[in-house]
């Protein structure tokens, strides 16, 4: 009888220690400990149709590049607006395609290699607003820097891409 009421007694004591250390853990959790995305963090894509709230231009998905492909640049090519291009190109574009544009980024043996930039062949298939869906809502490998860059940013990388291909 007197190993039942030890037993007895160990359980009511671990079943009290339980008790208390959920108590002890629900006042010690707090906000900052609970799952969240900073700003910046993660990049998610934008709904289809929807429109930024300080304007700009619609978004287009990958599945509307053609549609995306048909705009115009509303950026002039100017040496500043290549200039500025360039700067983001070394930013964002020069671990994959390389400081040339040739795709010879340093991580480039890791992935498929991207195109040549400089290839006028390819420029001349390309318009201007397909380089700046591309750059929006990425490529097949290529991810998307609509939320890194704005409209305007975008349309200067293109500018500066399309410099490439005259050097």
């Amino acid at each position: 009888m007197k190993y039942v009421f030890a037993l007895v007694l160990l359980v009511v004591g671990a079943v009290a220690a339980l008790e208390g250390g959920v108590l002890v853990m629900r006042w010690n959790d707090n906000m900052t400990q609970t799952p969240r995305v900073m700003p910046g963090e993660r990049a998610f894509a934008m709904p289809v149709g929807s429109v930024p709230r300080a304007g700009g231009e619609l978004y287009y998905p990958k599945e509307e590049r053609e549609a995306a492909a048909l705009r115009k640049n509303p950026v002039p090519a100017t040496p500043a607006s290549v200039k500025t291009g360039g700067g983001l190109f070394a930013i964002y574009c020069v671990p994959c395609h390389g400081t040339s544009g040739k795709g010879d980024g340093l991580v480039t043996p890791k992935f498929v290699p991207p195109p040549d930039l400089t290839n006028a062949d390819l420029q001349k298939g390309r318009t201007d607003g397909y380089w700046q869906s591309y750059l929006s809502v990425g490529g097949a490998i290529m991810p998307p820097y609509g939320e890194a860059l704005s409209p305007e940013e975008r349309w200067h990388v293109v500018n500066y891409v399309r410099s490439l291909a005259q050097r």
